[in-house]
């Protein structure tokens, strides 16, 4: 769907009653069963939940503007969630590298810091000897 489709119908659908808009989601779903080229994108836990809590107070025959204050506050309750499920995530990464890090030896109280050590140059390689300044080394 180009842009300009999708601005067009969204322009549409805004003019139209809540109980009316549930009238066009149901045929949406009756020509997407019918002649969809494609399979739908499939959507988060919280959207198969929040679509599930309003398609069950649709069967019970809850009005309209009960169901879109419904799925207001559970719109807004979704969003804490999502930024919670975030939240989370990024502690469980944080505490996985932490974990696979190599551990740090621990230096007792007052120890002074040890010199990395370094590695004894190859047995081919000649060692350095330091230069002055404007001297080549051979």
């Amino acid at each position: 769907m180009n842009d300009v489709q999708r601005d067009r119908i969204l322009r549409k659908l805004e003019t139209l009653a809540d109980d009316r808009l549930y009238q066009v989601l149901d045929y949406i779903e009756f020509l997407e069963s019918k002649y969809a080229a494609r399979s739908p994108v499939p959507a988060g836990i919280f959207q198969r939940f929040a679509e599930g809590v309003e398609d069950t107070m649709r069967t019970g025959r809850v009005s309209a503007a009960t169901i879109g204050e419904t799925m207001n506050y559970l719109s807004k309750a979704m969003g804490v969630l999502s930024g919670a499920v975030a939240a989370g995530k990024s502690v469980a990464n944080d505490v996985v590298t932490a974990a696979t890090r190599p551990p740090t030896p621990v230096r007792p109280p007052g120890a002074a810091p040890t010199a990395p050590v370094q590695p004894p140059p190859a047995a081919s390689e000649p060692p350095t000897q330091p230069t002055q300044m404007g001297e080549i080394p051979l």
